[in-house]
């Protein structure tokens, strides 16, 4: 069963607020620890809680930017915002992977020592608590909307991306800050400064690794998908019963965002002669299909020329507009 609407927002916005907050101040944290040790691998963990918070702030952007109505210049919303800067957020995510790996190199042709690695370790021991915490809001969240769905397949069939963002943006935080912390501990160890921009070059690629998954799930989404198939047998299981209807043509669907779905659909009708019938019967099938689909925003119905009544269309189609 589908979470309503209302429901779904919440828990996304809820999950982005909370880890928009522990990103914030964990960069925070992170940048003052690398200018204090000198850690490459440290800064570069900083830019990566850096653009996570750029990129929450974006997602947040663009469901501020779906909930306007429609009007003319929009005339099906705003909804795709919300994939507009999903994909600014991706790019942002990797602008800051190709960085970490510049870091990574730089730091391996001049490596430098690090100073007061204690700090390094339990600023990342509090970075990987937070963000495991944030992780862990984010994938609650996700069990509530996706159902019976198993993780992967509710991932690759999201039309929200936000959620999906956050928990790949989460478990990427994590491995980065496991790789830092490896990092920064065998260049004290061994005395191999190299591991530190070693660390660094990971964790911009993970960063990269994470950012093309996510643009590719996104994509569809901007071209323009269709809806869930649960949502279209739902709809035509009701078109199939409908009793002025005899067969169904076509069904068309396109989602408008995550929350609006446009439903175009053909359908031939039973023995239906008078212009004013064959409207309300269209009309009435409209408006089922919407109030028990709240997906289904804008729903058109096109009534298919039987070839009984080819002879009559163009009479119809005077009557519909006044013409004798």
């Amino acid at each position: 069963m589908m979470e309503p609407m209302e429901s779904r927002e919440l828990s996304n916005k809820r999950a982005i607020y909370a880890s928009l907050a522990g990103n914030a101040g964990i960069a925070l944290a992170k940048f003052v620890a690398a200018a204090f040790t000198g850690s490459t691998a440290m800064l570069s963990e900083g830019i990566h809680s850096l653009v996570d918070t750029s990129n929450q702030a974006l997602l947040l952007l663009g469901w501020q930017q779906a909930k306007q109505p429609a009007d003319e210049r929009f005339p099906y919303g705003q909804g795709k915002a919300v994939y507009f800067w999903g994909l600014i957020a991706i790019i942002v995510f990797t602008l800051g992977g190709f960085y970490s790996l510049y870091l990574g190199f730089q730091n391996i042709l001049q490596p430098r020592p690090i100073e007061h690695a204690w700090l390094n370790y339990g600023i990342l021991a509090i970075a990987l608590v937070l963000e495991f915490l944030a992780w862990r809001v984010g994938v609650r969240e996700f069990r509530q909307i996706k159902g019976q769905a198993s993780f992967l397949d509710a991932v690759r069939n999201a039309k929200d991306p936000s959620i999906a963002i956050l928990i790949f943006e989460n478990s990427a935080d994590m491995m980065g800050i496991v790789v830092a912390f490896l990092g920064i501990l065998l260049s004290q160890v061994t005395g191999i400064l190299y591991f530190d921009g070693a660390a660094s070059m990971i964790i911009g690629l993970i960063l990269v690794a994470a950012a093309l998954w996510l643009a590719h799930e996104v994509k569809n989404l901007l071209i323009g998908e269709s809806a869930d198939l649960e949502l279209v047998q739902g709809i035509r299981t009701l078109v199939d019963v409908y009793p002025d209807v005899c067969e169904i043509e076509e069904i068309t669907t396109l989602h408008m965002g995550p929350e609006y779905v446009l439903v175009n659909m053909r359908v031939k009708f039973v023995e239906i002669t008078s212009a004013d019938d064959i409207e309300q019967a269209t009309h009435d099938l409209e408006e089922q299909i919407q109030n028990l689909f709240p997906l289904a925003k804008q729903v058109y119905v096109k009534p298919a020329v039987r070839p009984g009544a080819r002879q009559q269309r163009p009479r119809l189609i005077n009557q519909r507009v006044g013409v004798e």
